[in-house]
């Protein structure tokens, strides 16, 4: 079991992480600014279902398999890379055509979708957990992997917590600038830039 101390400072810390911009905090703020906040809190669901992901990934040892396999790593990265290319080409066609105010949203399970595909296919999420969670774990406290799971808990409430921020304010301003198809337009050019400097990125990043 985790001691309260060891608890506040994993939850300090991971406020601190989720806070640096990052490749998930920044697709929170572009999907909010063009989707509204509904969208925004959405998507922070579908990058915290996939922070469970990579934290049973750290638990089961898969993790230590995509640091130890270049081409799992790779492969992962890649599949990252092309779904963000995809985004950024959806957005720069939508801003190159007229936005009508008040246009159709997205769905509210392709959003959550959205998210979770744009977390677990970030190979370097896992390794990030695989050097940031054993450092909190105790042997001496009990099973590990009951303590690995109760750290990604953590994280992943800290994450709610600020990437929902995140959404509310993006998306709030967002919402302002509904009513003009211009800035829907600028917002969208914009969001396509982002997707494309994110999938860059990731595709030539190393493991660090």
């Amino acid at each position: 079991m985790l001691p309260p101390e060891t608890a506040a400072a994993f939850f300090g810390a991971s406020v601190v992480l989720a806070l640096a911009p990052g490749p998930d905090n920044i697709f929170v703020l572009t999907q909010s600014a063009l989707q509204g906040r509904r969208a925004g809190l959405l998507v922070t669901l579908g990058l915290c279902t996939g922070l469970l992901v990579h934290t049973t990934a750290v638990t089961l040892g898969v993790a230590a398999i995509l640091q130890a396999s270049t081409a799992a790593f790779t492969a992962l990265k890649l599949a990252g890379a092309a779904y963000l290319l995809y985004l950024a080409g959806q957005a720069f066609r939508a801003g190159a055509a007229a936005v009508p105010a008040g246009g159709r949203p997205l769905s509210a399970g392709r959003l959550y979708r959205r998210g979770i595909i744009m977390n677990v296919t970030n190979p370097k999420v896992s390794i990030f957990f695989l050097a940031l969670l054993p450092q909190f774990a105790d042997p001496g406290r009990g099973r590990v992997p009951l303590q690995l799971i109760a750290l990604g808990g953590i994280f992943l409430v800290a994450t709610l917590a600020i990437f929902g921020g995140v959404a509310l304010a993006a998306g709030s301003l967002g919402e302002r600038l509904s009513g003009s198809p211009r800035a829907q337009r600028a917002m969208q050019r914009v969001a396509g830039l982002v997707f494309l400097g994110l999938a860059v990125r990731l595709a030539v990043g190393g493991r660090h």
